[in-house]
């Protein structure tokens, strides 16, 4: 592919303003990722976009601003299986953060000692977007990490996956949905896709990340209005297993650029419950990281 061709992504907004609400301590933003410098680390040539460089100093300050004392970084499509940039950050984060990684199927077992001594707890699985992978090596990689506890993070469009409910809920792992599904609001609550989902929820073997709303919004600007009735579904129907996440610095938008803290008040507007924020900010996310519980 000639790198020519890729489109450039926008830079996350750097004038992070605090959220309006008091987050709680021990907060986890359990999607976020890591970026370059690009000399260092290259990126794979089938990739979707390229991103400018989003380096672990901004990362810290933007969780500074925020108040999030806890994170779980995320490999993204742009570096393939190579998670050593993710791997560098964790070495210099310490004990309150955790990754999620991505592997060959035939990683050996070795290698996926390596990874959770570093602090991966999960493997995403890209069905979305470029240099993603086959649903037989998702059973293959699931079939790997049970042994480790681990579980599989699937990057999907559920209105677009076939029979969603039995061929993740047959995965002997639990599993994690990124951007509420990442369906077109458009769709509807009552898509079999979103329903499907809520049903995979209610089994309590998935859990869903409450983040990128810009992802499926049809509007332009936070707050997203119509996102809120998805997220409320997804909350009601398990409250336990909802995770909040910023995706910073949020790659291959393409609407105009949120603040940060403008995406954290959504949270707010999803979840009124204080109790239940801190349910999803700081208890849900140590059970399934891992994380000392508070």
């Amino acid at each position: 592919m000639n790198p020519a061709t890729i489109p450039v992504c926008q830079a996350a907004d750097p004038a992070v303003r605090a959220p309006r609400f008091d987050v709680p301590a021990l907060a986890c933003d359990t999607h976020a990722h890591v970026f370059g410098p690009q000399h260092r680390y290259a990126y794979t040539a089938n990739r979707t976009y390229t991103p400018p460089d989003a380096p672990l100093a901004d990362y810290l300050a933007l969780h500074r601003r925020l108040g999030i004392e806890r994170g779980v970084l995320v490999q993204p499509s742009v570096y393939g299986t190579d998670n050593q940039a993710m791997l560098d950050a964790l070495a210099q984060l310490g004990e309150h953060y955790r990754g999620v990684a991505v592997i060959d199927p035939d990683i050996d077992d070795r290698e996926l000692q390596r990874l959770h001594q570093a602090g991966i707890r999960g493997v995403r699985v890209n069905l979305l977007f470029k240099g993603g992978i086959s649903f037989a090596d998702v059973e293959r990689i699931a079939a790997r990490i049970q042994p480790l506890g681990w579980h599989v993070q699937a990057l999907l469009d559920v209105s677009e996956f076939d029979d969603l409910q039995r061929r993740l809920g047959s995965l002997p792992v639990d599993v994690v949905i990124d951007h509420m599904g990442h369906m077109d609001t458009a769709k509807g609550l009552g898509h079999p896709g979103f329903q499907a989902l809520l049903q995979l929820l209610a089994s309590g073997r998935c859990w869903v990340k409450l983040s990128a709303a810009y992802r499926f919004t049809r509007e332009t600007a936070t707050p997203y209005r119509d996102v809120l009735p998805v997220a409320q579904a997804l909350v009601r129907t398990a409250p336990e297993r909802m995770l909040w996440g910023s995706d910073w610095p949020h790659p291959f938008v393409h609407i105009p650029m949120p603040n940060d803290g403008a995406l954290l008040d959504m949270l707010a507007d999803w979840v009124p419950d204080a109790g239940l924020r801190e349910q999803i900010l700081v208890h849900n996310p140590a059970r399934l990281y891992g994380f000392p519980r508070p």
